[in-house]
């Protein structure tokens, strides 16, 4: 499994990087609001699906995080849980796979 740690976090620095870059681009041209920004992400049944899909996915992934560390007690996994609420699914879930996945 440690040769999947590199590309774990190449992948969790692409889901900081790419998804970060629209949320600022959509930000700077709306005056920076994120009330905008929560309004976009329900401006259509697609976009409301797409919602829904990350939210319960981040749900899931804070579960599964917990319910290792508990058991695991690797406390650095914890460390995916406010990068998948702050950045997404997309950073928090290679995150912790990388941090998941380091010798112990």
């Amino acid at each position: 499994m440690t040769g999947l740690r590199p590309l774990w976090l190449a992948l969790a620095l692409w889901g900081a990087v790419h998804p970060m870059y629209w949320f600022v681009t959509y930000l700077s041209q709306n005056d920076w609001s994120f009330g905008a920004l929560i309004d976009a992400w329900y401006v259509n049944a697609s976009t409301t699906g797409l919602t829904w899909d990350l939210t319960i996915a981040a749900v899931t992934l804070t579960l599964w995080i917990l319910s290792e560390v508990a058991v695991r007690r690797n406390w650095a996994a914890l460390w995916a849980i406010p990068a998948t609420f702050c950045i997404g699914v997309s950073c928090g879930l290679p995150l912790y796979l990388w941090l998941r996945s380091r010798p112990v």
